[in-house]
């Protein structure tokens, strides 16, 4: 049902609708709305901030302006200088070259003494040395070390073929290419290798020893052999041992290696269970070669001898006057002709 009163249009202000439902339904008078909490003011726009205002507060964290990238100035090339490199530690040390007196090798009395001649065909005797001397070539270039470079060849006993072998050794080692061999005769008390080259001995090794104002390589003797060289046992007298012990002894063999990698000294000695110097030198070599023979050295002075250079790291057997071999192995007939 609607109200059709009329409204009153000359009187007090016209009813609200409200006012007009409260009094056709007796609502009671209408409460206004809520009262609101005042609502701040908003603050006015940030103006700009001249160039002369002070800065932001300290709580807001100014941006640092990026930096230009530092420019480093090189000089021109012809202003460059070039830093020397620092010396090696170690420099290298020149090498010793031999400038004893000259020989010619007496071909026929190698032939005698059933030596290798250089210039003969090859033959079973050589191949056997080949094979010897090609483990020893291995040792020493793995070693790549003075020390390894130097081989004493030795016997328990006299009479076992040291001196032969020593001397075949540095002849088919004087073969190689670029390799200098120094065969030492270190057996004062016997010396052999000379009276085997048929060369004339002369000061040696013992001289170098007790005179230090006598360079070693002034009394090495240069074959006509390429690649050859002997050193003579030299002056023997009775304090040779005290000299092999002495420190002198190391002092010339180092003279005797330095500056030449490719340089192999052999020493003869004397049988170890017969005199000192073996188990002296054995101190001063990287390899030996103990030779027996067959079917006359006993395992007892084997192994006397094998203790008496066990001074050297590598000990090597070599059988000599073998005959038998167990693989059938025999050098010297492929080439050969009939």
């Amino acid at each position: 049902m609607t109200d059709q009163r009329k409204i009153d249009r000359e009187g007090a202000r016209p009813a609200s609708l409200f006012e007009r439902a409260d009094s056709a339904f007796g609502l009671g008078p209408v409460k206004g709305a809520p009262k609101l909490p005042p609502v701040p003011p908003v603050p006015e726009p940030l103006r700009r901030t001249p160039a002369t205002a002070s800065p932001l507060p300290a709580t807001e964290p100014a941006v640092a302006a990026p930096r230009a990238p530092r420019v480093t100035e090189v000089p021109a090339a012809d202003t460059v200088q070039a830093v020397p490199a620092p010396p090696p530690a170690h420099p290298p040390q020149p090498a010793v070259t031999f400038a004893g007196p000259v020989a010619a090798v007496d071909r026929a009395h190698l032939r005698e003494g059933g030596l290798i001649v250089p210039e003969d065909p090859v033959t079973g005797l050589l191949e056997e040395f080949r094979i010897v001397k090609r483990e020893l070539l291995a040792d020493a270039r793995a070693e790549a070390t003075p020390l390894a470079r130097r081989i004493l060849v030795c016997s328990p006993h006299s009479g076992e073929g040291k001196t032969y072998c020593a001397a075949n050794l540095a002849i088919a080692l004087a073969a190689e290419r670029d390799i200098e061999v120094l065969l030492v005769d270190a057996d004062v008390v016997r010396p052999a290798i000379c009276e085997r080259f048929g060369i004339a001995a002369e000061r040696g090794l013992m001289d170098a020893l007790a005179d230090p104002a006598i360079r070693p390589e002034t009394l090495v003797i240069r074959t006509d052999i390429a690649g050859l060289f002997v050193l003579p046992a030299g002056t023997a007298t009775s304090r040779d041992a005290e000299y092999l012990a002495s420190i002198r002894t190391g002092a010339v063999l180092d003279r005797l290696t330095q500056g030449a990698p490719n340089r192999i000294v052999i020493f003869d000695t004397p049988p170890a269970l017969a005199a000192s110097p073996a188990a002296e030198l054995a101190a001063h070599v990287g390899q030996a070669l103990l030779v027996v023979r067959a079917d006359e050295t006993g395992r007892a002075a084997l192994e006397d001898a094998q203790q008496l250079l066990s001074a050297c790291a590598d000990i090597k057997l070599l059988l000599n006057a073998a005959r038998y071999s167990p693989s059938g192995r025999r050098f010297g007939s492929y080439g050969a002709r009939g």
